[in-house]
This record gives structure tokens, C-alpha cells and sequence, in this order.
């Protein structure tokens, strides 16, 4: 907290402003000229002492959108904050949520903002005190001074919690051999103040998105007595070598280790943190099984290319890997605005043809991890080096694994899960919410709303408490917590289990049944508990799946209304009674198909909907496989065309709840071109474009052929 308090009234326009509960000076509001400015007292990142104001930074990287508030602040202070909702005069949605009240009696109000990006409100007496955004680095918030205790602030108060009693020793840069003479870009930060000799534990990061991008974020846990490590992986940035994505991670990540535990200032013992590709980096190096790594916090994680994404399923992705191959190709830092395709139309980026060639043409060069890709069409020993299965046994290291229902590798999260379950890793730990690739940071998302605590305010505060834990030996108890802590859509409620998938769930299949129409959400396809009986529920259905005319639905995790896609001939829908009460479905989903092709080889892809009265079909979970790797991927065989196969399909997790008078949906249709590019159906090298044909695929639900998806239903 701020060292000195001064008297201030519930509308005064200086703050204190902490990140992450870390001091980091005072912001102060103006309105000089009418044309108001927001200034920045920072405080010395080494020595935490306070320095003189100035212009805050246009460059200052904040989570709390500052400028925003500034031009609103009029609206907020001249707003009746009493009631349940506030709705401010330039639309904002604010709803009541938690009160805090001080040793001094008073009781504050916690307004969250509905709709976009959550910057809630606090308010004392109904008069504004404090701005705050949590996020994944780190709660930032503005408060008035001296009425920190009633804020989410109080979540750093913890007597267990790591205290923020140190200032920033930058050691600089060093350029660190890998052992192929490789050098990677390193950069060392040591907790100011720490007494001479100390040997320290250490947080290691390992990015390929330019080292210098997010290291304020980490900065707050050299503050709270961590040596933090930051380091460019090899082809980025400042760091040698050529980047050739997933294959060195494991060596690197376990060299850098060894380097760690050499220097003296390490007392060996080592935690890292990632999330998307840093995720899949720090999966790699716990597969490394480096006896030195002994804690691992591991969000919204890549997983191995054939599970999600080079060649998720099996088939070649599309735009979730083209948008980040292409950002990383025009030089060695990654060009975000291709990332978020601003720059590169992502609907010509998935129909350019030749498939080899879309980097040319969208970026004007070519691609080395593109151009590796295409020389590898089929599993070989190039994507077994990049496989966390075939490591997953090395895996020692503590894990707490988080994500979310809507995260776009939720397919990564569930492989990873699956491994640390397989080889049952001691004290794994999964956190799962309603939430995004970019986690903790809205209450409401694509007509989904879900509860006021859908947004927490102790993300970080448990990731600081894994560290604590599992490197300074703090017991704090996270480790006797229960191993699952999930949020259920619907419910709007989180819970908490022994394991994931909760133990409180019930595989239970859902057996797909027609008459032999079940194309499109019009015809007769039914879902049901007993297997098809009958000839009147047991004919197969049969649609032309043709690669021309793809699936064009939005590539994403995100609860898509698929309404209009399941108009198409060319998508079975499997349609349950409207329910009579609720169902609760949490846990890992998958699905058995009994299938034929008219083709050699084929795409599969089967979605799970939530169908509400008005017949809004919204997505839960969606997964694409190759028909010829129903073997496994290294074990490839083409179909023989008419000849029933069993494929067995993972789907990717799930917590929701199915209200009373909705209906269960499940689908079956062989493209979706925002994730995957279409299938030739000619079983040839994808990446040689191979000249099309039209595929008559036949899907049966026999006695014999009782083709099913498979739900966790909650007790």
C-alpha cells in the first residue's frame, strides 16, 4: 500500500494505482482548458521510492483503460450509483456485486460493468473511489487514498501472500548458449533489497512475442522476492536462431534451467509460467523432466500440433494457424496487426490457393514454418520431437492448469490434462471458467451472460499462491484445495471437485437415432438415451459433402448461434425431447461415429448445441478429425469407399447446464474452413491442392452401429 495518507473526499481526482497490489504511484486526473490530462507520478521500479508527475506515457502498456475513464469520469461522478443496476448516460451497464466494509465501519459498493471488458466501479456513500480491471497479469486498479480495504484490493491482505517488499534489480541482457551453441536473448531481474548471499527462487518465462512486450507484467514478482528470468526463444527478437515452431522448446527450456541453477543468486529451484504458445513451451519443458522445475503455472496452453493446431485433428488448420504463422514470418518480432487480422483479410487468407503459397500471397514472403510444415504431410519423427505424449512420463513438476469454456485451444488444455491424468503428476491443479484465450476478463460474451463472479478478482493472487507454495514452501493450502474448480454456464455458479472430469459425472451416452433424414435442424434426426430400435429409428443418413462449399461457421470457440448452418443439407442434426428438467453436463465430452465414405479419405467434424425455444442452436464444444488417422496419427490408412469405420472423436470440455424446455443437439457435417481447410477427399498431400471430389457419407445408428456422443452429466 501507499506509505503516506492524506485526507481526500469521495470526488477528489487522485489516485493511488496499484498493479497486481504492487504501489505503482499516483495518477491524477485534470481538466486544464477543458481538455483534461492524466498525470503520473511513478514510483522508481529499484529503489520504490516516488518520483515527480509527469504526462502519463501514450506508450504506458495498462490493462485499466485510463484515457477511457478520464472522458468519462463527468458521467460516472454525476450517476446515481443506488439500486441494483446503474446504467450511466453513455450506455454502460453497471450491476450491484460485492460489498467490502473497513475497521472503521464504513461499507463500500462493488458495481460490475456488464457488456465488454470488465472495468467495475466503487463506489462509498453512492460517490465514485476507485477504478479496477482484473486480468491475467494482474488486478490494476485506481483508488482514492487511504480506502484501499474497501476494494478487491483486500485480496493481496493475505498474511500467506508473498508482500510486495522489494524493488527491481535489472542485471540486463546475456545471451545464454543453448547446447547446439544457439543464444537465446535472456533477460535477469533480482528483488532489490534482498540480503547480500541470498539464494533465490526463480520464475522463468519463455516468449516468442519479443521478450520486451509483457515484462512490466512480470515485474511484480521480483517485487514479492522472485528472481524473474525472461527470455526470447530462439528465432525472435534479440535471440539466435531460426524459428522452427514446437521443436525446441523441450531442450531449450530444460538448458535454460541448467543455466538458472548455475548462477549465484539461484537457490535451484525453479517455477515458469505461459499461456497460449508460452504454454505449450513450459508443457515441453516439464516433458523435459528437469528435476530442478518444480512448479509450473500453465494457462489457455497450445497443445501438440496433431491435437490443435498445425494439423489439429489431424487435418491442416486454417486461420487459427495461418493468422499466427503469418505474424510471425515478416521478421523476427510478430506483427500483431496480422495477428488480429487487421492486416491480412482472414476469409482470402483460407480460400488462397495454393495452399503452400498463401504466405506469398498474403504477405508478400515466404514462410519457414510454413514452408517445414508442407515438407511434413504425414506424422514422422519431425512432429514425434514435437509430441507431448510421447514425454509425458517425464513429467514431475506441480501443475495448475487454467482456462476456460471458450478458449480457442481448449483442445491444448484437455490433451494436457488428459497426460498429467494418465501419468498422475502429483498435485495437478485445474482452474476452468467462463472464459476467453485472453482469460478473467468479461461477464458477458457473444449474447452469453453469466453471473457477477464470472470475473474474479484473485486470479493472480492464486497463481502468486502456486509459487508460494511449491517454490518457498509457504503453506498456504492451495494444495489441499480440490483439484477442480469449474464454472457452469447456465447455472451461472462456480464448483469445485476432486478431479476433472468431476467425479460427481456420469459418462452417459446420447445415442444419435433418425429415419433416415436427419440433414439440417428440419429433418427427422433425434437424440435419445437407448440405442436406436427399430427400422423407423435406425436408417442411415446420407449427405454429399463437397469441398467447394465448405462450412463457413466462425472458426472460434464462442457460443455461435448455428442456426443458420444447420439449415444446410449437408449437416445431420441430432435433436433431443425438450427437456423436462435441467441437465447439468461437466467433464470431457467425446463422441463414437459409425461411418462409411463414398471416398478414401474424409473429414469429420461434431458439434454439441444448446437449442432454446426459438430454435437458436448455440454452440458448447466442436472438434475436426481425418478420417485416415482413425488408427492413430502414425498409423494412417485410407478408407475403403462403403466400408463402415468406427471413429472415435475427443471433444473439448465443457461445464453447462441445459435449462428445463431446452433441447439437446448434436451434429455431424465434414467442414468447417475457419478451422480447418476443406478435405480434397483424395487421401493425396493436402498441401498439393490435389483436385477435389464429391464425398456421399453415410452415418449409422444400429444395434450394431450405435453411433453416440458421450456427456459427463452431473449428479
Amino acid at each position: 500500500m501507499a506509505t503516506t495518507m492524506t485526507k481526500t473526499t469521495a470526488t477528489a481526482k487522485v489516485y493511488s494505482f496499484y498493479c497486481a497490489g504492487v504501489y505503482e504511484g499516483r495518477i491524477r486526473f485534470t481538466e486544464e482548458g477543458g481538455s483534461g490530462k492524466i498525470m503520473h507520478a511513478k514510483v522508481n521500479p529499484r529503489q520504490r521510492t516516488q518520483m515527480q508527475e509527469n504526462v502519463l506515457d501514450d506508450r504506458a502498456k495498462y490493462a485499466l483503460p485510463l484515457q477511457q475513464i478520464r472522458e468519462a469520469m463527468p458521467l460516472y461522478l454525476k450517476a446515481e450509483w443506488a439500486g441494483d443496476r446503474v446504467i450511466v448516460e453513455n450506455g454502460e451497464n453497471y450491476h450491484r456485486h460485492l460489498t467490502y466494509t473497513d475497521e472503521q465501519g464504513r461499507t463500500s459498493q462493488v458495481w460490475a460493468k456488464r457488456g465488454g471488458t470488465a472495468v467495475d466501479i466503487v463506489t462509498l456513500d453512492g460517490k465514485v473511489i476507485a477504478f479496477l480491471t482484473p486480468n491475467r497479469y494482474g488486478m490494476e486498479i485506481i483508488v482514492q487514498e487511504g480506502l484501499e480495504k474497501l476494494t478487491p484490493l483486500v485480496v493481496y491482505d493475505d498474511p500467506s501472500l508473498s508482500k510486495p517488499e522489494y524493488g527491481v534489480n535489472d542485471l540486463g541482457t546475456f545471451l545464454i548458449p543453448m547446447r547446439d551453441g544457439v543464444k537465446l536473448a535472456t533477460d535477469v531481474y533480482l528483488p532489490e533489497g534482498i540480503a547480500p548471499g541470498t539464494k533465490l527462487p526463480t520464475l522463468l518465462v519463455r516468449t516468442c512475442y519479443d521478450r520486451n512486450g509483457r515484462k512490466e507484467n512480470f515485474m511484480h514478482w521480483v517485487c514479492k522476492g522472485y528472481a524473474v528470468v525472461n527470455q526470447d526463444v530462439r528465432g525472435r527478437a534479440d535471440s539466435e536462431g531460426e524459428l522452427v515452431p514446437f521443436y525446441h522448446e523441450r531442450e531449450d527450456g530444460s538448458d535454460t534451467i541448467d543455466w538458472i541453477i548455475a548462477q549465484p543468486w539461484s537457490n535451484g529451484d525453479v517455477g515458469m509460467w505461459g499461456a497460449s504458445y508460452l504454454g505449450y513451451v513450459v508443457m515441453a519443458a516439464s516433458t523435459s523432466g528437469h528435476p530442478n522445475l518444480k512448479a509450473v503455472v500453465n494457462e489457455v496452453n497450445v497443445g501438440t500440433p496433431f491435437v490443435d493446431t498445425v494439423r489439429r485433428g489431424g487435418t491442416v488448420c486454417s486461420w487459427p494457424l495461418l493468422c499466427w504463422t503469418l505474424a510471425q514470418s515478416v521478421g523476427t518480432r510478430t506483427d500483431f496487426q496480422i495477428f488480429a487480422g487487421i492486416t491480412v483479410d482472414p476469409a482470402k487468407a483460407v480460400d488462397a490457393r495454393p495452399i503452400k503459397e498463401i504466405p506469398q500471397q498474403m504477405i508478400g514472403r515466404s514462410s519457414g514454418p510454413w514452408d517445414m510444415w508442407s515438407e511434413h504431410p504425414e506424422y514422422d519423427e519431425y512432429w514425434r520431437n514435437c509430441d507431448h505424449a510421447e514425454r509425458a512420463h517425464q513429467i514431475k513438476a506441480p501443475m495448475f492448469v487454467i482456462s476456460g469454456w471458450y478458449d480457442g485451444d481448449s483442445p491444448g488444455v484437455s490433451e494436457t490434462w488428459r497426460l498429467l491424468t494418465e501419468h498422475d503428476v502429483p498435485n495437478r491443479k485445474i482452474w476452468l471458467g467462463p472464459w476467453e484465450h485472453g482469460p478473467n476478463r468479461a461477464r458477458d460474451l457473444k449474447g452469453a451472460a453469466f453471473g457477477e463472479d464470472a470475473v474474479v478478482y484473485d486470479y493472480d493472487v492464486n497463481v502468486l499462491r502456486w509459487f508460494d507454495r511449491h517454490l518457498k514452501g509457504i503453506a498456504n493450502g492451495i494444495d489441499t484445495e480440490p483439484r477442480a474448480s469449474y464454472y457452469v454456464v447456465g447455472e451461472n455458479k462456480w464448483r469445485t471437485s476432486a478431479d476433472w472430469t468431476p467425479t460427481e459425472s456420469t459418462a452417459t451416452p446420447f445415442y444419435l437415432s433418425s429415419g433416415g433424414r436427419a440433414n439440417s435442424a428440419f429433418g427427422n434426426g433425434t437424440l435419445q438415451l437407448q440405442p436406436a430400435a427399430g427400422p423407423s429409428q435406425a436408417e442411415p443418413d446420407v449427405y454429399v459433402y463437397n469441398p467447394s462449399d465448405p462450412v463457413a461457421d466462425s472458426g472460434e470457440r464462442e457460443p455461435e448461434n448455428r442456426r443458420t448452418i444447420e439449415l444446410r443439407q449437408d449437416v445431420l442434426c441430432y435433436t433431443s425431447e425438450s427437456l423436462n428438467e435441467e441437465l447439468t453436463i461437466a467433464g470431457e465430452l467425446s463422441a463414437v461415429l459409425y461411418a462409411a465414405s463414398s471416398a478414401v479419405d474424409t473429414d469429420w467434424v461434431v458439434s454439441l448445441s444448446d437449442v432454446d425455444e426459438a430454435d437458436n442452436s448455440i454452440l458448447l464444444s466442436s472438434y475436426i478429425v481425418r478420417a485416415k488417422y482413425r488408427g492413430g496419427y502414425d498409423k494412417p490408412e485410407l478408407l475403403t469407399p462403403g466400408q463402415v469405420e468406427r471413429f472415435n472423436i475427443f471433444m473439448p470440455n465443457i461445464a453447462h447446464r441445459f435449462v428445463a424446455g431446452h433441447r439437446v443437439r448434436f451434429s455431424v457435417t465434414s467442414s468447417s474452413k475457419n478451422v480447418a481447410f476443406p478435405n480434397s477427399n483424395t487421401g493425396l498431400n493436402p498441401y498439393e491442392d490435389p483436385k477435389p471430389v464429391l464425398a456421399t457419407q453415410t452415418i449409422h445408428h444400429t444395434e450394431q452401429y450405435p453411433s453416440h456422443v458421450l456427456l459427463p452429466v452431473l449428479g
